[in-house]
């Protein structure tokens, strides 16, 4: 059994070291920053790469174990795995990359990514399961702030690819494998379970504010600081200035526990603070007749099975309804839950093929400087993610407007980013990035509460990475079996028939991509008609969960 760490006060410490948990679970999108030295130190085709890409992909989302462990240990033990993982994959890739093992067969290299980029799922599992359940009454916009640092990480790690290590694809690499694990072990020991609050006060909502608020600052400083260093040359000293910058804001959300020791606020006073917003669920409300009417087609039935089972006629219990806990076996069987995944599928799956071949998109269309695409990716992710978590929390707590309905605007609006894309009209390249960008990044802070909301907390971590696999799967199938034969062959069209032994060789043109978005475009189509649908059928849920204006927790919470 995890123990609880009591007070107000480590909840925030475990949510500002998750911040930098959180940057370092986001290493696997610095793939673009050196898929091009694979290609060309070690003489991979469009094809390999991609694989390469889908190797990234399957390792960053595949943490069905990490799920299953997170309930059994504590998160310092998630972390621990995941720093290792990080040391010894990258560290393998270094090794082939630098030349300091001479021949390394592709398909080892494979695994080793894998291997490092499964680090992102073992550290993303121990920080958001744990605050998740430290912060259960503000489950959207916990899963914004932290999904909107992960966003902001390949532009974090831009910044020093650019600023600290020179544009070097093997340092980077060597960063990732040394940097990080110690990262981690430095914070593991605050990022822990805490007792969970109960009142939804005004003052955690001006703590999340805050944070909010910094992540956004921090996400212009990146974005301004990766376009000054393209237009002007900065010296070594300006370098420094700008990272030291972007450390001292990613440490802004431990002014917060900073700000509680310095200034200790009474937790009797906050809580008669809220009284009057809470005293309508003492009484008669439409909320306990919207509760009645969730639940009254089950009520009769529960009353026969709690006689019997005095009785000792039945011993099975009954079976949780949505927004209960479930079990994973239980889960599997329910339709919501395969929407929802196939949703998501769509969602991340055709947005990370784009993201996996950002820089080939780039070339293709002319590009001059590819890293201003991947930061500008990143900076709209971020906000896709903050916004998504922020806004959905908004409408679900006024309006009670299901979480998924903003799936379905976000895959909409995909459908016209992929035609743009696939348009390739001049000056249409940056609009679309950053277009896709926000909408990729909604996803994620739209499928995480929803996922905790409907299933439960108690099996959370399991839920979180068998929905995560969604990205992986749409990686091999659109950007694995599509996107890079796609690429090839017309690669080959190009390069005539004479130079078909190039493997290596680049495609110029928006012919190089444009049946791959024209078939992502045909997907989210599908993606928005399935959203829609789940939409529609989980609007009792949110009626019951919400009508009150605030999150109705269960009987028990159970870490």
């Amino acid at each position: 059994m995890v123990t609880l760490k009591a007070g107000s006060r480590p909840p925030w410490v475990g949510l500002g070291a998750a911040v930098w948990a959180e940057i370092a679970s986001g290493n696997a999108y610095n793939f673009p920053l050196y898929s091009h030295s694979l290609k060309s130190v070690l003489g991979f085709s469009q094809s390999q790469l991609t694989m390469l890409g889908v190797a990234n992909d399957i390792g960053e989302n595949v943490g069905l174990l990490p799920g299953m462990v997170c309930n059994r240990f504590p998160p310092w033990v998630i972390l621990l795995i995941g720093a290792s993982a990080c040391f010894f994959g990258y560290g393998l890739v270094w090794l082939s990359l630098s030349r300091t093992v001479q021949w390394i067969p592709y398909w080892l290299l494979w695994i080793a990514l894998c291997v490092a980029t499964n680090s992102s799922a073992w550290l993303s599992t121990a920080v958001i399961v744990t605050n998740m359940r430290n912060f259960p009454l503000s489950r959207g916009t916990v899963a914004g702030i932290l999904k909107g640092y992960s966003g902001l990480s390949a532009a974090v790690y831009t910044e020093i690819y650019s600023n600290l290590l020179n544009n070097s694809s093997s340092q980077l690499l060597l960063f990732l494998a040394i940097g990080l694990p110690i990262l981690c072990l430095l914070i593991m020991y605050f990022v822990r379970p805490c007792t969970p609050s109960s009142i939804d006060s005004s003052i955690e909502h001006g703590h999340f504010l805050f944070i909010q608020a910094a992540s956004i600052v921090l996400g212009f400083y990146l974005l301004a600081t990766t376009v000054l260093g393209d237009v002007l040359k900065l010296n070594e000293s300006t370098s420094s200035a700008f990272l030291f910058i972007m450390v001292i804001l990613l440490m802004a959300p431990l002014l917060i526990p900073i700000k509680m020791t310095l200034y200790p606020i009474n937790r009797v006073d906050a809580m008669g603070a809220n009284l009057e917003k809470t005293e309508p669920l003492l009484v008669a409300s439409s909320s306990n007749t919207n509760l009645v009417s969730f639940q009254e087609s089950d009520d009769g039935t529960d009353v026969n099975m709690l006689l019997a089972e005095g009785e000792g006629a039945v011993k099975k219990k009954r079976r949780p309804k949505r927004g209960e806990d479930f079990e994973f076996v239980e889960a599997l069987v329910k339709a919501d839950f395969w929407l929802l995944f196939l949703v998501f599928f769509v969602g991340v799956g055709s947005g990370v093929t784009v993201l996996n071949n950002l820089a080939q998109i780039g070339i293709a269309q002319g590009a001059r400087n590819t890293k201003i695409l991947l930061s500008l990716f990143s900076f709209c992710n971020f906000v896709g993610r903050l916004g998504g978590g922020a806004v959905s929390e908004h409408f679900v707590r006024t309006k009670t407007i299901p979480r998924t309905i903003w799936m379905t605007c976000t895959q909409v609006i995909m459908i016209i980013t992929y035609l743009l894309f696939a348009s390739a009209l001049k000056g249409t390249l940056y609009i679309a990035t950053a277009l896709l960008g926000i909408c990729y990044g909604v996803q994620f802070s739209i499928m995480v509460p929803t996922t905790s909301e409907l299933f439960g907390l108690k099996q959370f971590g399991m839920f979180y990475n068998f929905m995560s696999l969604g990205n992986p799967l749409g990686a091999l199938l659109f950007s694995g079996l599509l996107a890079g034969y796609v690429y090839d062959h017309e690669a080959a069209k190009q390069q005539g028939i004479n130079n078909l032994i190039n493997a290596s060789a680049s495609c110029l043109g928006p012919n190089c991509f444009r049946v791959t978005f024209l078939v992502l475009a045909a997907f989210c189509v599908m993606g928005s008609i399935l959203s829609v649908v789940l939409t529609i059928r989980i609007k009792p849920v949110y009626q019951m969960l919400y009508a009150a204006g605030s999150f109705r927790l269960s009987q028990s919470m159970n870490h």
